[in-house]
């Protein structure tokens, strides 16, 4: 078809159809009955049209709405999106109405947002003119669900599913947000930019899902112009990873993306590229510490492969070279040989960025322009860019071909970078794969490189300009990949078997040998290809007998013993699935003349053996099957009359049929007969009559296997005949049928399917095959169903065997001719229903007739669902049509070009789609009969029907609409405790049907009142009936599941039920308070009856009970709360920080409000971080008090449910019974503070005041005196309640409030202990979270008083801080006054002697300088600054920092008395510090480099080499300090100080602090390699330092420096130069003294000479060089190694090392020696040979 035809043929379809459609599905135009299509599609879309507005004017969102979007989301699976753009609009738009209304149920809310989802997902259908959508409903809902405010209290149930959907559904909508959402964004969520509290997070959350990126160029000053600047200096100005650090890099990630060439992001790329290394986690250096932060928040790499691809290209081309960078230096992780948790990241890393960069190369290349903007040509990238960036990553690629993670993620890179640069990538994996081919040792490597070969299969066979020498690899690799075919190692005969199948697909096996000598028109390559494709029909033979081995040697009686199973194990099932579809594609694929040859073979090998039917001959029957499928008649001429002759002679004996054990040539001949016939209808038709007489032969054997294999032959007769489906899947439209001389196959070798011209053969039954198809059903169907009817009515005996054979006829009558049947009416049709009578009878007889009944719930089923195919078949065949599709697509072209044989099966698929979605599937009586069958079979005795027969009434549920309600009241029945005959097996089966399984309906939890109604009470009432019985653990284990299901599955729904009790077991009176809880909501009071229920259950017996009604009790708080009315106040300034405007906010204790007065005049701001960063346009506060609701109501103010939990409460019995059971404890020694009690007793104190103080102080006072854990708890469980409840209380309350509070706190702290510190920590926190500090004045200054004053030891005075810490922490920059307070008070206190004093203060400086950062645009902070108090501490280090002799840990002795000196005092000094900056490394935000440069000199004084166990504290901190320092972030304008500070330490005179100078550079250049290689300077001064290091006096040093050196090489940070090897091959040559003869017993001069020193750095140099590159040998190495072998005996340490250097290298290229080899000459190998070999080696 040509372009213009294709153009009229639209035109014409768009009249039909009466409108143009947006996009349907190509698919449908090429089924056989393509015409009718049009006008069923318009029926069904105005139906939905129609239907869906009147249910929206009714406001039915049940059903109406439901029902018929569902048809919608049918419509769009069958049809695509066919309706006109008119029509998208609408639909959008109403769909985006409903997702949006405020109270939808949230399952309802999901299934609308998925369908709205579908329609937006093309959004290249839809422009910006088209639609535009309001980005703030979505917010509220986002907000509402995310962030509920009641899902805690148990008034709100979400699903989990939910935050994927709403994300899916925000970035859906993205592009449509109008041109001023982005400021109006802005706006709403700037104030919340606090980064010390939790709403940094939700904020940038917000932003990275909201903010539109795709505005056009000329809108984008309204766009990513306003915020661009002030986020990335956000992100750059934080160093240590918080959680919303990887929202931020999404964000970019996907600004990059949409707008390539509209960013200038080079200032930025060494900086990113620092980032996303420092984030892979990897480890380096000797000892490591990680932070653990590091590793649970780093970056997504799918949004850092999107950013790298979208910074490629450009003028600069800066981001290829970094990128280069990047690969070269973490290449060698990638060596199979490593392995770590930091894999996984690098391999998807690889797999993924490939992928990305084409998906772009598309984008600029072959995509259809739309609306989107297109990136401009100066940014697009360039032939030369792709060459660099295809180099770049291959090396890795290679490594990770060999991964330990599987090769799977290398294929995928390699069949993405071929697509680019065939002629680089296939090559080297060539060279791979030959030897992989030739080696038996290592199965490994082959099943590698073969997947890695079927990856880039399709870029190798088509050749193209770029590789045209690629097709001629290809038979080669056929004829040596044979050998894999292999039975004795399972993995490798798979892969080959893949990897045959793939490239046949690919290329027709047509001999053009000929076209030599007739065509003169041909290339070089192309006349190569012709003389190769001459072994085409020996590579086909080669591979039968390969086949025939493999089938010889998988025979029963070869692989089993007697007593094991005779079924096929799943691995050789496996095998014939691979060998039948390898072997049906390669015959597909041939041309006539060698299938004539393989027809003839395969024929001879099944007819002279006999095969046993269970394994070997399933695998032959299914080769004899591919041969008749792919030319029917040829084979169908040889095998038919065989089988009928050799069955029909062996049948001549009458006494045969009725034998239980049939000979087994009989059985074969069957077999083979029953799989050749399954091929198209009208070629088996001249066979019918000899087939029909076999079947009647066979039908009745005596011998299950028998009738069995002729129940097949009978099921393939009728499908052949009566399915539609295509009846070949040649590459080439028609087969290789054509003389050579005017159409040579080699042309056709990888070319993709055309789908204008696909030109599918079909079959469509034909008049005379349906009626072959009725006559077969009269002759076979009839006989059986009558024979059953007269079994059931009792007029005929029948033995078992009988019924389970006619029933296995019946079943293969259906799956046969299922698409025959005329669909199941209202009125039963009169045979398929009789056979249920049947059913009765079996059931009531013979109920351990298993095996009949299994027949029967199969033939329910296909009644009930089957029309020609199963949707497991259908489903599997869809994966697995994708996954084929993946392996061979072409992404860089894209636009469906696929092979051809994928392309039909595509169509086919279709075509099965539109039978299995069943229209309107409507519940009739026949089906209302059929599952009150099923549910009968559900609760029969075996366990194994039960099971059965569930998993079908389960599927049925699903498809039939409202059936559920009709079930539900039959299977309730069973439940119900007055019905006495229930057995227990019933009971069971019954509970099982509530239940359902994973995937399908849950029949107790439908989303429907009446439902719910009926089943959750019979649900709890079931524990009085007689059959149930807890003594039995599956019942038990049944229950729980159900409960646990409901809880999971239920969301929020509206409801009115009650409950009446009974005394019934314990189990069930926690299922009925369970579902009770369940019924809560936050917009529907709970009835006056469950109150008093639940406050009741507050003092039950059962501690789950009362657990429940806690919580339940704090959400009906919630409930009834009065609302406090709010006026906004208007504002707006930006500049974050401490500032004037703000001032008024912060704790001044001048200025406390301390009289009625000042309260009422005071304006408290509760939330923390409201005007930090700037002030909302509105901000809401509460109104004065008289306006608020009135407090201390009289009871009969109140309302009843207020009055129930007034009087509970007022009443001291019921006080004191509840305070006992508060006070127990659940679990020793694991209860912690619970935050439901919390929020019972802060709804208490909030909706009633302060009546219930004067009850409740008595008990709080004795509690507090009480050291047990569990009062102690309670009580401050209470406090925290009380202190949060008294929110708006009037002055006068509030202070006789903490009157009362202030004595208990002051004993509660004085009575702290290890077991309760936690929970008063958690306490204060929680009663200071979001509220204004000057409300909390009275608490603040009670916790300062003084809380290190050794009264009760330093453990008492550590629980204080950590208390007071908590307070603090919650208030965050507002208390700049108290923290200076809290500084001065603790600074005296520094030099602690107790070690958890000492964490716990360095803990508590952490906290009181976190406010000190270095963020853009922000004020200096009031709080303390980290710069001063560093500056008074270096000055009370000095004695330690002078002085050169070593630190000793200072530790106490009991009896020291007076003043230590200056020295100890700064000892212990610096360990606190040492707390402070672990504490501080992985909390706060920024780094203070400057600061903790001075300290440095001392740490390396300090910190081991050795790693002994033994060493103290001291020495430890110090160790970790300098290891956590080591990773941190640095700027570019940082490093020269750092490096200045490392060149003066390493001139210090301990060697220790050398030796560590380098492992610390080791982790500090890694971490900030890009950083730092961006800067010559100091990469020069780097190796300087390395270099001079080298020549250490102290051996330990000049080998770590080696080491150092040695890593540099090899991430690529240093070069090799030649200038550098040059200067060691100098030193090396530096000569030594000559030895003095030395008397014996003569001291050893120990001390090295120079001379020595110089040397022996030059050979570590060397040494350095070689170990640098592990995996490779450069041209430069052979060389080296010749230079180091001279040095072999020289002194030591010189011999030392060069032993450990070769040996070394051996033990790193031993792998690949043979390729190693060829880059040394004869001479240096032979030299070479001899020291790895020699006997010095042994030494």
């Amino acid at each position: 078809i040509t372009l213009a035809e294709r153009e009229a043929f639209e035109c014409q379809r768009s009249d039909t159809l009466g409108f143009v459609p947006q996009k349907d599905i190509v698919y449908n135009k090429l089924l056989p009955y393509a015409h009718r299509l049009d006008d069923e599609s318009n029926d069904i879309l105005s139906k939905i049209k129609g239907n869906l507005c009147r249910a929206v004017q009714l406001r039915e969102i049940w059903p109406g709405v439901l029902f018929w979007t569902r048809k919608l989301s049918t419509y769009m699976r069958l049809y695509g999106r066919k309706f006109s753009k008119e029509d998208h609009v609408l639909f959008i738009k109403l769909l985006y109405e409903l997702v949006t209304i405020p109270k939808l149920e949230i399952s309802m809310m999901q299934g609308l947002a998925r369908l709205l989802i579908n329609l937006l997902k093309k959004k290249e259908l839809l422009s910006r003119e088209d639609l535009e959508l309001r980005w703030r409903p979505l917010y509220e809902l986002h907000d509402r669900i995310l962030f509920s405010k009641t899902e805690h209290l148990g008034l709100n149930w979400f699903p989990n599913s939910v935050e994927s959907v709403l994300k899916t559904l925000v970035k859906s909508c993205r592009p449509y947000f109008s041109d001023s959402a982005t400021q109006e964004m802005l706006d709403e969520w700037r104030p919340l930019l606090c980064p010390f509290d939790v709403t940094m997070q939700r904020a940038i959350s917000y932003f990275e899902l909201f903010l539109p990126t795709t505005l056009p160029p000329e809108l984008h000053h309204k766009g990513f112009k306003l915020w661009f600047d002030e986020l990335i200096t956000l992100w750059l100005s934080v160093q240590n990873l918080p959680s919303w650090e990887m929202h931020l890099v999404n964000l970019f990630a996907r600004l990059a993306n949409d707008n390539i060439g509209y960013i200038d992001w080079d200032p930025y790329i060494p900086k990113i590229f620092t980032r996303i290394l420092r984030s892979l986690n990897l480890p380096v250096g000797t000892s490591q510490m990680m932070v653990p932060r590091y590793v649970t928040n780093a970056y997504d790499i799918s949004h850092v492969v999107l950013w790298v691809s979208s910074l490629l290209g450009g003028p600069s081309k800066q981001a290829q070279a970094q990128l280069s960078g990047l690969f070269n230096s973490i290449t060698s992780f990638f060596h199979p040989s490593n392995h770590g948790r930091w894999l996984m990241k690098l391999m998807k890393l690889l797999q993924r960025l490939p992928a990305s960069v084409v998906r772009r190369l598309h984008r600029e290349r072959y995509r259809k322009p739309t609306w989107l903007t297109p990136i401009p040509d100066s940014h697009k990238l360039t032939e030369e860019d792709i060459t660099d960036f295809v180099e770049s990553m291959m090396q890795p690629v290679l490594l990770a071909m060999f991964s330990k993670t599987g090769s799977l993620d290398a294929a995928q890179a390699l069949q993405n970078l071929a697509l680019m640069r065939p002629e680089l990538v296939i090559p080297p994996v060539l060279e791979k794969t030959y030897p992989a081919l030739e080696t038996l040792t290592e199965p490994h490597q082959l099943t590698a490189t073969l997947s890695c070969m079927i990856g880039v299969a399709r870029s190798l066979v088509s050749g193209g300009q770029r590789f045209p020498e690629g097709p001629t690899h290809m038979l080669p690799l056929l004829m040596r990949a044979l050998p894999g075919v292999d039975p004795n190692d399972f993995s490798k005969c798979m892969i080959t078997f893949q990897f045959i199948a793939t490239f046949v697909t690919l290329v027709p096996l047509v001999d053009c040998s000929s076209a030599l000598h007739e065509r003169t028109d041909l290339t070089e390559v192309e006349r190569e290809m012709c003389s190769a494709s001459a072994e085409f029909e020996d590579f086909v033979l080669l591979f039968m007998d390969r086949c025939f081995a493999l089938i010889d040697s998988s025979t029963l009686e070869q692989t089993r013993e007697e007593t094991e199973t005779e079924k096929m194990t799943h691995l050789e099932s496996l095998v014939e699935l691979g060998l039948s579809s390898t072997f049906s594609t390669i015959l597909t694929q041939c041309s006539l003349d060698i299938f004539k040859v393989a027809l003839e073979k395969v024929f001879n090998f099944a007819t002279t053996n006999i095969f046993e039917t269970r394994v070997a001959g399933r695998m032959v029957a299914d080769m004899c099957r591919a041969a008749s499928k792919c030319h029917p008649a040829e084979s169908l001429k040889l095998f038919v009359p065989h089988c009928c002759n050799a069955i029909n002679q062996i049948a001549v004996n009458e006494e045969v049929l009725n034998e239980e054990e049939l000979d087994k040539e009989f059985l074969w001949n069957l077999q083979l007969l029953s799989e050749v016939t399954r091929v198209d209808g009208d070629k088996v038709l001249p066979y019918r009559s000899n087939l029909v007489q076999i079947l009647q032969l066979t039908l009745h054997l005596k011998c299950k296997q028998g009738y069995t294999l002729a129940c097949n032959l009978l099921h393939h007769i009728l499908r052949s005949s009566a399915l539609i489906y295509p009846t070949e899947y040649c590459s080439v439209p028609g087969g290789f049928h054509q003389p050579t001389s005017d159409y040579l196959p080699i042309k056709e070798w990888g070319r993709p399917g055309d789908l204008w011209n696909l030109d599918i053969r079909w079959h469509v039954p034909s008049v005379v095959e349906t009626s072959f198809a009725f006559y077969l059903l009269d002759l076979i169907l009839q006989p059986e169903l009558q024979r059953l009817q007269r079994f059931a009515q009792g007029e005929q005996d029948m033995s078992r065997d009988d019924v389970l054979q006619s029933l296995t006829i019946i079943q293969h009558c259906l799956l046969g001719a299922g698409s025959l049947m005329p669909p199941l009416k209202g009125e039963p049709i009169p045979e398929l229903s009789e056979y249920t009578v049947g059913l009765y009878y079996i059931l009531e007889h013979s109920e351990d007739d298993t095996k009949s009944l299994f027949s029967i719930i199969k033939i329910i089923s296909d009644l009930l669902h089957f029309k020609g195919s199963h949707k497991h078949e259908f489903d599997s065949r869809w994966k697995s049509f994708n996954l084929v599709k993946k392996s061979m697509e072409n992404r860089l072209h894209g636009r469906k070009q696929h092979i051809r044989a994928l392309l039909i099966d595509r169509v086919m698929l279709q075509h099965e789609l539109r039978k299995l979605t069943v229209e309107g599937c409507q519940y009739r009586s026949i089906h209302q009969e059929l599952m009150r069958d099923l549910l009968r079979l559900s609760t029969s005795t075996y366990s194994q029907v039960r099971s059965r027969a569930q998993n079908v009434l389960y599927t049925a549920l699903a498809t039939y609409n409202f059936c559920c309600r009709d079930l539900i009241p039959h299977v309730l029945e069973f439940l119900n405790p007055d019905n006495s005959s229930v057995t227990q097996q019933q009971f069971k089966g019954a509970l099982y049907c509530l239940l359902g399984n994973h995937s399908g309906v849950c029949l107790a939890n439908l989303h429907d009142w009446d439902c719910i109604a009926l089943t959750w009470p019979a649900i709890v009432r079931s524990g009085l009936s007689s059959a149930m019985s807890l003594e039995k653990p599956s019942i038990v284990r049944l229950f729980d599941d159900l409960a646990d299901k409901i809880h999971r599955q239920y969301e929020t729904i509206v409801c009115n039920t009650c409950f009446v009790k009974h005394s019934r077991p314990w189990k069930f009176e926690h299922i009925a308070i369970g579902f009770l809880s369940l019924l809560l909501r936050d917009d529907h009071e709970l009835p006056p009856p469950a109150v008093t229920f639940f406050v009741k259950s507050l003092n039950h017996d059962s501690l789950y009970v009362r657990k429940v009604a806690i919580s339940a009790v704090a959400g009906i708080m919630k409930q009834i709360k009065r609302p406090h009315k709010k006026v906004p106040e208007l504002s707006g300034v930006v500049a974050a920080g401490d500032r004037l405007d703000n001032q008024w906010l912060q704790y001044n204790s001048s200025s406390l409000p301390r009289t009625q007065q000042d309260w009422d005049s005071c304006v408290f701001v509760e939330k923390t971080h409201w005007g930090y960063y700037c002030w909302p346009r509105k901000l809401m506060m509460y109104a004065p008090l008289e306006e608020q609701p009135k407090q201390n109501l009289t009871r009969e103010e109140m309302t009843e449910r207020e009055q129930i939990i007034f009087d509970h409460f007022s009443d001291p019995v019921f006080i004191n019974q509840f305070i006992e059971f508060l006070s127990l404890e659940d679990r020793k020694g694991k209860d912690k503070f619970s935050p439901r009690r919390f929020c019972l007793f802060k709804g208490l104190f909030r909706n009633f005041s302060d009546v219930f103080l004067p009850l409740l102080r008595p008990h709080m006072e004795r509690l507090v005196a009480d050291s047990h854990e569990s009062k102690q708890r309670c009580v401050a469980e209470i406090i925290s309640g009380l202190i949060r409840g008294c929110k708006h209380w009037s002055y006068s309350k509030v202070e006789s409030l903490w009157e009362v509070l202030c004595p208990l706190l002051r004993t509660a702290l004085s009575n702290i202990t290890i077991e309760t510190y936690a929970d008063w920590g958690t306490c204060i926190a929680t009663a200071c979270e979001s509220r204004d500090p000057r409300k909390l004045h009275w608490l603040f200054e009670m916790l300062m008083e003084s809380p290190v004053n050794g009264e009760g030891g330093s453990f008492v005075d550590a629980c204080r801080l950590y208390v007071l810490q908590g307070g603090l922490a919650q208030q965050e920059w507002r208390v700049p006054e108290l923290l200076h307070r809290l500084l001065q008070y603790l600074e005296p206190k520094l030099t602690q002697v107790y070690k958890n004093v000492r964490e716990r203060i360095g803990s508590v400086l952490t906290y009181i300088f976190m406010i000190d950062v270095n963020l853009p645009y922000t004020q200096p902070t009031t709080s303390p600054r980290i710069s001063d108090f560093t500056e008074r501490i270096l000055l009370q280090l000095k004695p330690l920092t002078e002085g050169d002799e070593e630190i000793q840990n200072h530790v106490v002795e009991e009896n020291e008395v007076g003043e230590q000196d200056e020295r100890t005092q700064a000892i212990k000094l610096l360990k606190t510090v040492l707390k402070w900056l672990i504490a501080s490394a992985g909390r706060s935000f920024s780094t203070a480099v400057p600061e903790q440069l001075r300290l440095l000199p001392l740490l390396f004084k300090i910190a081991p080499v050795e790693n002994d166990d033994s060493y103290d504290e001291l020495k430890r901190d110090a160790k970790t300090c300098l290891s956590l320092m080591s990773q941190g972030l640095l700027y570019t304008e940082q490093i020269p100080m750092v490096l200045r500070a490392l060149q003066e330490i390493a001139g210090s005179s301990s060697w220790h602090a050398r030796y560590t100078v380098l492992t610390y550079l080791q982790i500090m250049v890694f971490y900030n390699l890009f950083t730092f290689m961006s800067d010559q300077k100091a990469v020069n001064d780097v190796r300087a330092l390395v270099i001079r290091l080298l020549e250490d006096e102290q051996l330990e040093v000049r080998e770590m420096a080696a080491t150092t050196l040695s890593g540099f090489l090899q991430c690529n940070f240093l070069s090799m130069e030649a200038p550098m090897q040059a200067h060691f091959e100098a030193m090396c040559k530096t000569s030594l003294p000559k030895k003095r003869k030395r008397e014996l017993g003569s001291i050893v001069d120990t001390i090295p000479s120079a001379d020595l020193v110089r040397r022996h750095a030059g050979v570590l140099g060397l040494s350095a060089c070689i170990l640098s590159s592990p995996y490779d040998v450069p041209t430069w190495m052979p060389q080296l190694l010749m230079d180091l072998s001279a040095h072999l005996n020289d002194t030591q340490p010189i011999e030392m090392t060069v032993k450990k250097t070769l040996s070394n290298f051996r033990r790193t290229h031993h792998d690949n020696w043979q390729q190693h080899k060829q880059q040394f000459t004869d001479d240096q190998l032979l030299v070479l040979t001899d020291l790895l070999v020699s006997p010095c080696y042994y030494a």
